[in-house]
């Protein structure tokens, strides 16, 4: 090695050991904070129960609200779209990635929402961003909740627009903003269901606060998809609103329907627009037709036993009313999407890890994906939970808190 590649290499050692070091101490700051997070190996499916380090766990942390990511006529459906198609789209939708099974499933979805046409995304995260920034850029404005998911704040605040969030549900906090307000474009973004707390967006008043300052409402309904309104098509069916009202309707496809992917349904202008400028969508392998194939099936099944949502409710309540019972903190939620409150990120940890002892995982939830000082337990039940199971939970929380 000569004397220049040899200052060359030790040169790029201690460029390398110095990055190893402020990212070192980046990650010794957040074990001190109670913040770090850890992966688990599950050697199981998603299910009541998993398998986790030689462990058998009753899980009480997934959103697999209806109990489908294990239903046996789901995995014949994929079986069955792998042999049709085999493993992998091998291309983008706009490419040759499109398949029959992608168009049959997109007007399957844009029927069970009501709406005139739907369009796939590979995972919700790139729905929001790329309807987001299709939809606004420079000289238009977003106001988002302030307790939006990641996805939906990152979308917000990629778009070069304006970037506002008014306070959690609050009408006033809105309306201020929307009167304040001076763009080209005004886009209004809420959660339907908050995945960390759980509640509901009031989708009325949002609705006709839009409809007043000529703003455009979008609703991301990944966790009302399935559990919430009479078919289970969600919190715009629960709530009685038409398309018109909610005229960009985001949903997933790996919680309530237990397979992968998201949506988007809306109006035909909607999505093609969608098609020629979402980033995310075009510049995207498309998910696999096996996929597709699944969630077909899923969809007929989510319609087909509402018994699944009636069992649901039926274990919310019974979750509540015990965990009442033995004076627990809960918030204002009627959903899956229980969380405990603790409001100490040391003692969520303590808490969670005891649970696991006793053979019970659910979700450490801290900062940042909740604001600082309000960390909890998340709780997420499933129709595939029994009342046994429930209250054996309640049991171990009441030794554990």
């Amino acid at each position: 090695m000569t004397a220049i590649h040899s200052m060359d290499a030790m040169a790029s050692m201690n460029s390398k050991t110095g990055m190893d070091a402020i990212l070192q101490a980046q990650l010794d700051q957040r074990h001190e904070q109670f913040l770090y997070r850890q992966r688990l190996n599950v050697a199981s499916g998603c299910g009541t129960v998993l398998q986790v380090e030689g462990r058998s766990l009753l899980n009480f942390c997934s959103n697999d609200y209806l109990g489908l990511a294990g239903h046996p006529d789901i995995a014949v459906a994929l079986k069955a779209g792998v042999d049709t198609y085999g493993t992998g789209s091998g291309a983008s939708h706009l490419i040759s990635g499109h398949s029959v099974a992608h168009q049959q499933l997109e007007e399957q979805l844009a029927e069970f929402t009501g709406r005139p046409r739907a369009i796939l995304f590979s995972t919700g995260y790139m729905a929001n961003m790329g309807v987001i920034n299709a939809l606004v850029g420079r000289h238009d404005l977003v106001l988002q909740d302030q307790l939006n998911h990641a996805s939906l704040l990152d979308g917000g605040r990629l778009s070069r627009a304006d970037f506002k969030r008014y306070k959690h549900n609050d009408m006033a906090s809105l309306q201020a903003q929307l009167e304040q307000a001076d763009a080209s474009r005004t886009l209004i973004v809420t959660d339907g269901v908050f995945s960390m707390d759980g509640d509901l967006a009031p989708l009325p008043e949002i609705s006709a606060l839009a409809a007043q300052h000529n703003g455009w409402l979008m609703v991301d309904d990944a966790h009302g998809l399935g559990v919430l309104g009479a078919t289970g098509a969600g919190i715009v069916e629960q709530q009685g609103l038409s398309a018109q009202q909610v005229p960009i309707l985001m949903g997933t496809l790996g919680k309530s329907f237990g397979t992968f992917g998201a949506f988007v349904a809306g109006s035909e202008a909607l999505i093609e627009t969608l098609i020629q400028f979402a980033r995310s969508y075009i510049y995207t392998t498309a998910l696999p037709p096996s996929i597709a194939c699944a969630s077909s099936a899923a969809l007929k099944i989510v319609r087909r036993e509402q018994w699944r949502r009636e069992h649901l409710q039926s274990l919310i309540g019974r979750f509540r009313r015990g965990a009442q019972q033995i004076g627990l903190e809960l918030m204002d939620s009627q959903t899956p999407i229980q969380p405990i409150c603790i409001n100490d990120d040391r003692r969520v940890m303590e808490i969670n890890q005891r649970l696991r002892d006793k053979g019970f995982m659910v979700g450490a939830i801290r900062p940042p994906s909740v604001p600082a000082g309000t960390g909890r337990l998340r709780v997420t039940l499933s129709a595939s939970h029994t009342e046994q199971q429930i209250d054996q939970l309640l049991d171990a929380l009441q030794s554990c808190l």
